[in-house]
């Protein structure tokens, strides 16, 4: 084959999935980047799993069903979420109290609802539908938000937060507590109003820590306070994982070389603590590559809002975006040591089903927005 059949053929198939990524409403940009985080996580899986390739397969299909989520919420656009995002809001918060009232308990929690084929967890749903209707509220009325509206809009928020953190569920409330904030303070909320919370939130830390959190979440915060205070039990966990980032050096020990990982010190290795096996075995050069990847979703998803030519649009887009950096960013900093124990995994890198399902169909939310966006304005 000569040097321009070579050409035409590429253009081609340029072209071909040029086509294929406008038909079916996909960003080219994020999807690329999001390929290149999940194959990461795929291969610090096998080694958090300690070359199974049996765990490897079963997250495989997880992803492949994220993946469909993904490419199926990308056809929906946006001003279809907009009508929905009552109904959808609603929908959670009854599924959540059906949780209270009927839901499987297990490890001393109360978060799934037997659906018979499978279990369920709505607190996974609302960790989309808070930020669609926290937008669609802000987006009824003029910009920036008035005092009065941010306060019902709290009020919003503060329902599913509070159910969910009497599952309890404490990470995933502060998840979506965080996803409804980074709507409203987009939407242009005060400053006067911000610092008003800030001290609302900081009085009522005692009677937070005395009536609203249980005896394990208050281990958890003493921990971090000071994990050598019981270093075989509470604190075991995170200063295993301070020795397995700490001993990756600037290069890291090398692919399923990790002696923290095989030798089984770190503890939920492939869940929550699996960002140590990443920093064990590929060290500071590793984990800045991940970071940057986790950097570059996130600008590509704030591109995104700003590009939107509606409101509703652009505080969906980037209340997604900031909530993805959150998400990132809480990870991290527990399994550093830099932020209690909350039990969130590390985005698009953790071993899980329902978490990946939701972040990818938010991916597919956000690609609507950027490929739906000369198709209506506010």
């Amino acid at each position: 084959m000569s040097w321009a059949e070579s050409r035409v053929n590429a253009v081609a198939r340029r072209a071909t999935g040029d086509v294929l990524q406008r038909a079916l409403h996909l960003d080219g940009v994020l999807l690329g980047l999001v390929a290149l985080l999940s194959g990461l996580g795929v291969v610090i899986l096998y080694s958090a799993f300690g070359g199974s390739i049996a765990a490897v397969q079963d997250h495989l299909v997880r992803l492949a069903v994220g993946a469909a989520g993904m490419i199926v919420a990308a056809q929906i656009p946006p001003w279809q979420l907009r009508r929905i995002a009552p109904w959808l809001f609603g929908l959670g918060v009854v599924l959540l109290v059906a949780v209270l009232v009927v839901g499987e308990s297990g490890g001393g929690a109360r978060r799934w609802l037997d659906l018979g084929v499978a279990g369920f967890q709505p607190s996974e749903l609302m960790k989309l539908a808070v930020p669609i209707m926290v937008a669609w509220v802000i987006a009824r009325s003029a910009m920036p938000v008035s005092t009065g509206r941010a306060a019902a809009t709290l009020a919003i928020i503060a329902l599913p937060v509070g159910l969910i953190g009497s599952q309890p569920d404490l990470g995933t409330a502060v998840l979506i507590g965080a996803a409804g904030a980074g709507v409203l303070f987009l939407g242009g909320i005060g400053w006067r109003l911000i610092a008003a919370l800030i001290g609302l939130v900081a009085a009522a830390v005692p009677l937070l820590w005395q009536f609203g959190m249980q005896d394990y979440q208050r281990q958890r915060v003493l921990t971090f306070l000071d994990p050598t205070r019981d270093p075989l039990g509470a604190g075991y966990n995170i200063i295993q994982s301070q020795i397995a980032i700490g001993s990756g050096g600037i290069h890291g020990k090398g692919w399923l070389n990790g002696t923290q990982t095989h030798l089984e010190f770190i503890p939920e290795r492939h869940t929550d603590f699996v960002f140590a096996v990443m920093a064990e075995e590929f060290g500071l050069v590793g984990v800045c590559a991940l970071l940057v990847l986790y950097l570059l979703i996130t600008l590509r998803g704030l591109w995104i809002a700003y590009q939107a030519q509606d409101n509703f649009s652009r505080l969906l887009a980037g209340g997604l975006s900031l909530t993805f950096f959150v998400y990132c960013f809480v990870n991290i900093g527990m399994v550093s040591g830099l932020l209690p124990v909350v039990g969130l995994p590390l985005p698009l890198i953790s071993y899980g089903g329902s978490a990946m399902v939701t972040l990818l169909v938010g991916f597919g939310i956000l690609m609507s927005i950027h490929t739906h966006r000369r198709m209506w304005s506010s």
